[in-house]
């Protein structure tokens, strides 16, 4: 039994010396392509593949398939977009030997990329199952094509690796929920992501933990900003929250009318739970507006926006979502959109982080530090070539060492350079994602307000 899959693998070409137009003469790692070199360096990992035993390339040569690639690239005048594929494919435990798992990850590559590119299939050792890394060129060495990469590609390997478990009398997998409908819940998670589906399970099993009848569970996930929808017995419930394009079924995730009935006995006979469940009592956001003396309402004039102040809102939302404690007090966020963003909160952080550094409050700062970063980027560029150029013509061993560290110190002036400016475009792409966020918990937490307004009363 194997389990498939392949993704492209992105990122910004770097320039390629004349090195990687002949795949015959060496090639120093520091002129390559990171993100291809990358793939293929993981792929012959020593430590996973035991000494390279199991490393074998396909129409090129196993120990220079690098250059091969590039070469191609080159040939076909195709450096730009998607660089290449990064497959898997993983085996049962103890169902494969190693030579096996080889033999088959070979085959399947063969039968799948073999005719049009160059390829490499390693076999990794280092967990308890076996699994191949496949790394096919994104160009084809014999008609310049590029691979498309759509849907029926996936299916396809599938198949072809399905086939080849069956030849070799090896156990194959029923069709996955990756064929069915929630094929694009499959890209999601491979970014690392979560869907809203993902975020409403979390919901329902922190509120099944102690829920003992359809009272608590309604009263539970309409604190935590959903809208329940459901008919006189309860047989059909529907939940949709803030940002959601239609309603989903706690049927179609698990949780059917026997499933809930169950727990609600469970939690009726067994041990009492208190607080096992978060039941949200404050309002955050709002308590935060009134602390900062900003209100969101207010940031849809483009002349008041504080997108900094956005980002740190929202970061200090993530912050409450993560921690237990505050959760056991009643101060989680109220909308799941918010639960379902903790994934971003990393990249989020690095965004704030550069805002705050550099002063950066509206959107037309960000703009300009955008261009002041491109042009002092540009500048140093030029200047590098300069001297590349210049060390073109015949000089002392001395004048060309001299030159090489003036060009290394260009380098080290411009990576930090790209690294905010690569910060700032994304903070710039990602504030009206961040404004919508809070715009959805704000009115989620106003109305968690009147309802609690009108129950004093």
């Amino acid at each position: 039994m194997a389990t498939t899959g392949f993704w492209p693998v992105k990122g910004r070409l770097k320039e390629v010396i004349e090195y990687a137009r002949n795949p015959d003469k060496t090639t120093d790692s520091r002129y390559l392509d990171d993100d291809l070199y990358k793939a293929l360096r993981y792929t012959e990992d020593d430590d996973k593949t035991d000494q390279k035993m199991y490393v074998t390339a396909i129409n090129c040569p196993t120990k220079r398939a690098y250059e091969h690639m590039m070469a191609t690239k080159q040939r076909y005048g195709k450096l730009g977009g998607n660089v290449a594929y990064h497959g898997f494919q993983s085996f049962r435990t103890g169902e494969v030997t190693p030579e096996q798992a080889h033999r088959i990850g070979l085959e399947t590559a063969r039968r799948m990329w073999g005719q049009e590119y160059e390829i490499v299939v390693t076999t990794h050792l280092n967990t308890d199952n076996l699994h191949n890394h496949i790394v096919v060129n994104s160009v084809s060495f014999r008609t310049g094509r590029k691979f498309q990469n759509h849907q029926s590609d996936h299916y396809k390997l599938r198949e072809i690796s399905d086939q080849i478990c069956r030849e070799q009398n090896l156990s194959v997998l029923p069709p996955s929920k990756f064929t069915g409908s929630r094929k694009k819940d499959y890209w999601v998670h491979k970014n690392g992501n979560l869907t809203h589906r993902d975020v409403l399970k979390q919901d329902m099993e922190k509120i099944l933990t102690s829920s003992t009848n359809w009272r608590d569970l309604q009263w539970q996930l309409t604190a935590l900003g959903y809208q329940v929808d459901h008919n006189y017995d309860y047989s059909r419930i529907s939940l949709q929250a803030p940002g959601w394009k239609r309603a989903v079924r706690l049927d179609s995730i698990g949780y059917t009318q026997e499933v809930l009935l169950n727990r609600f006995r469970e939690n009726q006979h067994g041990p009492y739970i208190a607080c096992a469940v978060i039941q949200v009592k404050t309002t955050p956001l709002l308590s935060l507006e009134k602390q900062l003396n900003y209100e969101i309402t207010h940031s849809k004039d483009a002349a008041v926006v504080l997108v900094d102040v956005l980002f740190y809102m929202l970061l200090q939302l993530l912050h409450l979502t993560r921690n237990q404690e505050q959760q056991r007090l009643g101060n989680q966020p109220h909308s799941p959109a918010i639960r379902q963003s903790i994934t971003m909160e990393k990249q989020l952080t690095a965004e704030y982080g550069l805002l705050k550094n550099n002063d950066l409050h509206t959107e037309e700062n960000i703009l300009d530090f955008i261009d002041s970063c491109t042009d002092q980027i540009a500048a140093l560029e030029q200047e590098r070539q300069k001297i590349r150029n210049s060390n073109r013509r015949p000089k002392s061993p001395e004048e060309r060492a001299e030159k090489n560290a003036s060009a290394r110190e260009i380098s080290k002036k411009l990576n930090p350079l790209r690294k905010d400016l690569k910060l700032a475009q994304s903070a710039l792409e990602h504030y009206p994602h961040v404004w919508e966020l809070l715009q959805a918990e704000r009115e989620t937490e106003a109305k968690a307000r009147s309802r609690n307004r009108e129950r004093r009363r």
